[in-house]
């Protein structure tokens, strides 16, 4: 196998679901530190809460190049319905399978050995290279990249390009870079009404029924039209509970929980402001608490846009899309410093389920796409 396999396997070996590294940041430190990158550990909060990060550094120079990824992994599901060990690397049928080929140790291994061999062969190369590796990006992200991008703007230490190593794309490798990320604002919000027997209802208050019409109008409302760069800001339900599980009883409050993922054109206080005086409008006693998880994000164009469209197209002749779709990833907390950042990965169409993987030559064309990168930025 490859070197960008070898390592990949490595990480694969270590059954790191989130928060624990299971030593492959370690691992990671052990690559690296003999190419010249200085070593910072850090760990955040406490107890079952404390999460494991390390930034590496090599040179103080700028630009700044960082590569931004995560150690941890979801877990497994039940292992029996794998056709193979989840944390067993196995080569089959032409695709590479293990928990986290795609999501995110694949991407992972392909930057250090891109990393490797480009400091090898340009040793004396402009500016600075990093590494910022959590392993609480599939948990809570309380203690991971967010507390390490804290640490760094409290010192004035700035990214100039981030590149995340998130699984981007869709068919083939580089065929979608991420340039952008949407919003998102979660919310739990309780109607309370009035518990009583099914028999008598005007001595009691139906939350269901209360909240149904509020719930049809929320769920039909246009929040914005997108622009050039992002879809319409979309709302989704995705728990709703009430009821105390038998007929006659008319339940006492209803809960809710959803979620916005937004666009530029609408602010989380602008979300926040409509959904209270809608809630006010069909006069609902409530109790609401927001949370939100992260800002949009888009870079636009720049060097980091050019470098990653050059390099895609001069490894594999792919043309590749920008597009801001898909979930949140930890490019929320790094582009609010001014960085200019991009996520670009392996494919993602088996991520977070079971026989994870990805085609068998897709970390090295991977590892090739970041190297011609590295070779655009810095050499």
């Amino acid at each position: 196998m490859s070197k960008t396999l070898d390592l990949a396997t490595a990480l694969i070996s270590r059954p790191s679901v989130t928060p624990d590294d299971k030593g492959c940041q370690q691992l990671l430190i052990d690559q690296l530190e003999p190419l010249g990158f200085k070593t910072e550990k850090m760990c955040f909060g406490e107890g079952d809460d404390a999460v494991d990060n390390i930034w590496l550094r090599k040179g103080t120079e700028t630009p700044l190049f960082c590569f931004a990824g995560h150690t941890d992994v979801v877990p497994t599901g039940p292992v029996e319905n794998w056709q193979s060990d989840p944390f067993t690397a196995v080569e089959r049928d032409g695709k590479f399978y293990g928990r986290g080929t795609a999501d995110m140790k694949g991407g992972i291994a392909a930057f250090t050995t891109a990393c490797q061999r480009f400091v090898n062969d340009y040793p004396n190369h402009k500016g600075s290279i990093s590494f910022l590796i959590t392993s609480d990006e599939e948990g809570p992200a309380h203690n991971g990249t967010v507390k390490v991008i804290e640490t760094l703007e409290a010192r004035n230490e700035k990214i100039d390009w981030c590149l995340v190593g998130e699984p981007s794309s869709t068919n083939k490798v580089g065929d979608v870079i991420k340039n952008g990320r949407r919003g998102s604002l979660g919310c739990a919000l309780k109607i309370l009404g009035k518990q009583g027997h099914v028999a008598y209802p005007h001595l009691a208050d139906n939350p269901i029924h209360l909240t149904a019409p509020m719930l049809a109008e929320l769920t039909t409302m246009q929040w914005d039209m997108g622009n050039d760069f992002f879809p319409p800001t979309t709302f989704q339900v995705s728990n709703l509970n009430s009821g105390t599980g038998t007929t006659n009883v008319i339940p006492g409050t209803l809960e809710m929980i959803f979620n916005f993922r937004f666009s530029t054109e609408i602010t989380p206080e602008e979300l926040q402001t409509r959904v209270e005086a809608l809630l006010d409008k069909h006069e609902l006693n409530y109790e609401i608490n927001w949370a939100l998880s992260g800002m949009p994000f888009l870079t636009a164009e720049g060097d980091l846009v050019s470098a990653a469209v050059a390099a895609i197209k001069s490894v594999t002749g792919l043309e590749p899309e920008l597009s801001t779709s898909g979930g949140t990833s930890d490019g929320r907390f790094i582009a609010p410093t001014g960085a200019q950042v991009l996520e670009l990965g392996p494919t993602n169409a088996t991520i977070h389920q079971i026989d994870e993987c990805v085609g068998i030559d897709e970390l090295d064309t991977l590892e090739n796409i970041y190297y011609t990168m590295l070779e655009e930025l810095l050499a």
